[in-house]
């Protein structure tokens, strides 16, 4: 691989590279069409999957072979108004409901965090020693900072710095929100109680690293790998430590409950829309309300004060 091919794999997030070889390959191989192709052809790829996959699914479909078209010099037949007719048609026959992970509530997060500090405590295994510390530095940063799953893995120990009893900093080089790879520094507050900065101390302490992947895979030896965490273990990981603390159903909650949890738990708590933006990093207020259930999600509340009142002015029937 060349310098320039080597920059611009880079440009791409790996999970969008791995998304579109995805895309192509189900064309191709799955369905049996061939690239370059053109509009007519890829509107029935649609057709013929629109029972089958959600259609957010088939706009990732579209997406990588969209952009394979324009990666080879060819007319995206993507953009083109026959395909996107038909992609809203399909989204008007199949509707879905959209899928939400269940938030993480503070007492769960706090019967988490205990679990793993006593079980590091008493573990005699290095290995799990730093894997439970590891743990519980990541589900702690993960809740305060609301970070994705993708984000957390992407921490690095030389970009940590602490302030012990006020916090800590960590540059974060790219997100999926950061197109740019600009990169970002986000502050995490020492805390009372769940503290993320304590959490991250004693992982560092225990861990023994300066440079590297901050939540790297632990070998059964107990040695830190190069490499971190896979994207698809987070989950996995955040589900068997939620049954170890006593969590019921831990398979509703996934990598995003840590940041829905966190979103609940400031609205819940008077942060207002722009300051929780600001935040976690929402560029706009539909992404932020995706987030957040709000105290009277069925407006039960509101309904009920309105009830209690006198109707002044209401005709009496009769």
């Amino acid at each position: 691989m060349t310098d320039m091919d080597r920059y611009i794999e880079a440009a791409t997030r790996a999970n969008t590279r791995k998304s579109y070889a995805a895309a192509v390959r189900h064309f191709e191989v799955e369905w049996g069409g061939c690239l370059p192709t053109t509009p007519d052809t890829l509107a029935r790829y649609l057709a013929s999957y629109a029972e089958i996959l959600a259609v957010n699914t088939l706009r990732q479909r579209l997406a990588g072979i969209g952009q394979w078209h324009q990666d080879h010099g060819f007319a995206d037949p993507s953009r083109t108004p026959i395909v996107k007719k038909v992609l809203k048609g399909i989204q008007a026959l199949h509707p879905a409901v959209e899928k939400r992970a269940t938030p993480l509530q503070l007492d769960q997060l706090a019967a988490l965090s205990d679990w793993l500090g006593r079980a590091a405590e008493s573990a005699r295994d290095p290995a799990a020693v730093l894997r439970h510390r590891r743990d519980r530095a990541l589900m702690l940063i993960g809740f305060w900072r609301g970070f994705r799953g993708d984000e957390l893995i992407r921490l690095r120990f030389e970009h940590v710095q602490l302030v012990p009893g006020q916090g800590l900093t960590c540059f974060l080089g790219s997100s999926k929100t950061d197109r740019s790879n600009i990169g970002k520094t986000y502050k995490v507050p020492a805390l009372s109680r769940c503290c993320p900065v304590s959490a991250v101390e004693d992982w560092m302490a225990v861990a023994g690293a300066t440079s590297g992947p901050l939540f790297p895979r632990i070998s059964r030896w107990g040695v830190l790998s190069d490499t971190a965490l896979h994207p698809n273990s987070v989950i996995p990981l955040l589900r068997r430590i939620l049954r170890q603390a006593g969590v019921s159903s831990p398979e509703l909650y996934s990598a995003h409950s840590l940041r829905r949890g966190f979103a609940n738990w400031a609205d819940a708590n008077g942060w207002d829309a722009k300051s929780l933006m600001e935040y976690v990093g929402w560029r706009d207020v539909h992404s932020a309300m995706r987030y957040i259930d709000g105290q009277d999600a069925f407006g039960q509340k509101r309904i009920e004060v309105a009830l209690a009142k006198p109707h002044l002015g209401s005709r009496s029937n009769g």
